[in-house]
């Protein structure tokens, strides 16, 4: 039937024209990939377009990011990326059938605006940057003309077959495979050399021997942790630790090349350092939680790690800083890193005597990759965005009315001390707990004051304190327990802490944004 056999051709030419697209998208790619790895892997088109829309998206986007996919977010991102550009690649090659110069055109458009975020990007190194892609765009474009031209224009599917200008499956089969197989090698060779690349900061990582600090941490009290099942060790395990930032790629820096500058404003004696010179300092040794802003009430986003590192205001005096409360002339530290992340810190903060380093350390061992090998800075009681920067390279001494650093300008408080918040580890939430005795524990935090009290509710009685675990000290959470007597039916669990200036944790509920969640941690079970 004519009918049936149109819609037949129809049909067979529209799934043609989606593989020729799929084809030159993956092309595209996988030379994108390659010409990044021959310059520089951050310029490739997909980590730098999501980057352009990392920085462009509103806080509270992000924040419901952070919040539903949790440490997930970046791939979920580059996921979608990958759908949108395969859902356009496939528009385009069913275009190309009839309209071939406007689908090329249309494969140019994507290196145009794959160029222009990368020279958008922080850490871009320029023109340089837009060579991926431009290289994806042409060779993308030159593959969907030959693919779509090894289709019939007419509509014809019953030509002879391998003679002739038009229609032949062998001859787009051969074509479609051969541009398989070039993606495929292309793409390979990319990771290869990327790989080969990242060798050098891994080598670097593996040779790094931490020195002995010359101001140890104080031993761990025996009774810091108590016994109750679920709650979260005191030193977080560096695999649980963790991640929130906005690199879609680690950074893989080599500690033989890498270099700290401090500068600015203030600074009289501007400095660079090796890592190796700042290794032959005096180090100390510290037990600090950090906490990141997105931390939801109750949230898992905090962590205690054991840090070594270059005490931070013995670095910045030597340079000539003073601070604001001393007649110094800056009252911001910008800290860079290597992929352009700016976080601005207060100068009093900075050099008000707490135990602000520049970690080189992490639980013992040189600090991951994820977390901002070879040095990271951080400082305790500010939450991380304006404080914990990671592959941190530059130090810049000026106000915080002459800049906003990066998440300032996207609405965040400039200054973001950690709020006094706990949360109940176990029973989790809709747990099913037998009656009788059941432990309730988990952990409060107040850095740079202290926890002095937990108090348990359950349902709408009184106030019962809880019994606190030893407390390492003012930077770190602390952990409680307390028993409960479980009777039958459906019972709510709430937390309240008070620090150790005497202020009790309060119960208006805040967002993240922005300078930090409050409200009290409460958890509903059932006992049978």
């Amino acid at each position: 039937m004519p009918g049936v056999s149109r819609f037949r051709t129809t049909v067979t030419r529209a799934g043609l024209g989606a593989l020729s697209g799929l084809l030159a998208g993956c092309t595209a790619l996988a030379v994108a990939e390659l010409t990044a790895a021959l310059g520089r892997p951050a310029s490739g088109p997909v980590t730098v377009v999501g980057g352009a829309v990392v920085d462009r998206t509103p806080a509270p986007v992000k924040d419901f990011a952070i919040r539903t996919f949790g440490e997930h977010d970046k791939l979920v991102l580059q996921l979608g990326i990958l759908v949108l550009l395969a859902l356009f690649a496939i528009a385009l090659g069913i275009l190309a059938l009839r309209h071939r110069r406007s689908a090329a055109a249309g494969v140019l458009l994507f290196g145009i605006l794959g160029g222009a975020a990368a020279v958008s990007r922080p850490d871009s190194a320029g023109a340089a940057d837009v060579l991926p892609s431009v290289a994806a765009a042409l060779a993308g474009a030159a593959v969907l003309c030959v693919l779509a031209g090894r289709t019939d224009p007419t509509g014809s599917p019953n030509r002879a077959q391998g003679s002739g200008g038009g229609w032949s499956r062998r001859r787009f089969l051969n074509a479609a495979a051969a541009t398989a197989a070039a993606a495929a090698t292309a793409g390979a060779l990319g990771r290869v050399l990327s790989g080969e690349r990242g060798q050098g900061a891994v080598a670097s990582r593996e040779a790094l021997r931490l020195p002995a600090p010359a101001d140890p941490a104080p031993a761990v009290p025996a009774d810091i942790r108590p016994k109750a099942a679920g709650i979260s060790p005191f030193t977080t395990p560096v695999r649980d630790f963790y991640r929130v930032d906005t690199a879609l790629t680690v950074p893989m820096v080599d500690a033989g090349t890498w270099r700290l500058h401090i500068h600015g404003g203030g600074v009289t004696r501007p400095r660079t350092y090796t890592l190796d010179e700042l290794l032959a300092r005096p180090l100390i040794e510290r037990d600090i939680t950090l906490t990141c802003v997105s931390n939801e009430v109750g949230g898992p986003y905090l962590g205690t790690a054991r840090w070594l590192g270059v005490p931070l205001a013995g670095l910045l005096r030597e340079a000539g800083v003073r601070p604001p409360s001393q007649g110094g002339a800056a009252d911001q530290l910008v800290a860079r890193s290597v992929d352009g992340m700016t976080l601005g810190s207060p100068v009093e903060d900075v050099m008000d005597g707490r135990d602000a380093m520049l970690a080189v350390g992490m639980n013992g061992e040189p600090l991951p990759f994820d977390h901002g090998f070879p040095l990271r800075m951080l400082v305790p009681g500010l939450y991380g965005y304006v404080s914990a920067c990671k592959w941190i390279t530059d130090l810049e001494l000026t106000t915080f009315d002459a800049y906003d650093a990066y998440w300032v300008k996207r609405k965040w408080a400039r200054r973001a001390p950690v709020k006094t918040q706990s949360r109940i580890d176990t029973p989790k939430p809709f747990a099913r707990p037998a009656a009788g005795t059941v432990t309730v524990a988990g952990v409060a935090w107040a850095q740079r004051r202290g926890i002095t009290r937990v108090e348990i509710r359950i349902d709408d009685g009184p106030w019962q304190d809880a019994d606190l675990a030893a407390q390492a000290g003012v930077d770190t959470w602390r952990q409680w327990s307390y028993p409960w007597r479980a009777t039958a039916g459906g019972h709510t669990i709430t937390v309240r802490a008070t620090d150790g200036t005497g202020q009790v944790q309060t119960e208006q509920r805040a967002r993240t944004i922005p300078d930090g969640a409050s409200g009290r941690h409460s958890v509903f079970v059932t006992v049978p």
